[in-house]
C-alpha cells in the first residue's frame, strides 16, 4: 500500500517518489494555519526543503486500505519543537487525495 512507499520517499528525499504516491488534486488541510494547500502550492523547492529539516520519527500505520490512511509519528520541526501527529489520507484512484492533520505539542 502507500504507507511504505510514501515514508521511504521521505526518507530518501525522493520528491518524485513522494509526489507519486499523491493524486493531482492533492490537498492537505492545515488546521495549524488556517488554510488548505493544493499540490500545486507545494512548489519542489518547499517540498525538499521540509523533507530536509521535519523529521519525523516513530511512524506506524494505525489503518490503510483502497479509500484511507491513517498514521501517527512523533515530528520534530526545524524550531526544534516536537508534536505527536495523526494524519489522515483520504484516497482517490489509489493515490493520496486529501489530508488533515491533529499535533499534540510534546515537552
Amino acid at each position: 500500500m502507500l504507507f511504505e512507499k510514501m515514508h521511504s520517499a521521505w526518507k530518501a528525499r525522493d520528491l518524485e517518489g513522494w509526489k507519486s504516491c499523491h493524486h493531482s488534486d492533492y490537498t492537505f488541510v492545515s488546521h495549524a494555519m488556517g488554510k488548505t494547500m493544493t499540490r500545486d502550492d507545494m512548489s519542489d523547492e518547499m517540498m525538499l526543503g521540509m523533507m530536509q529539516t521535519i523529521k519525523p520519527e516513530n511512524q506506524r500505520c494505525i489503518y490503510e486500505d483502497n479509500n484511507i490512511l491513517v498514521e501517527h509519528s512523533v515530528t520534530t520541526f526545524a524550531s526544534g519543537d516536537k508534536e505527536a501527529v495523526m494524519a489522515v489520507h483520504i484516497k482517490k484512484d489509489g493515490l493520496i487525495w486529501k489530508t488533515e492533520t491533529g499535533a499534540t505539542p510534546l515537552k
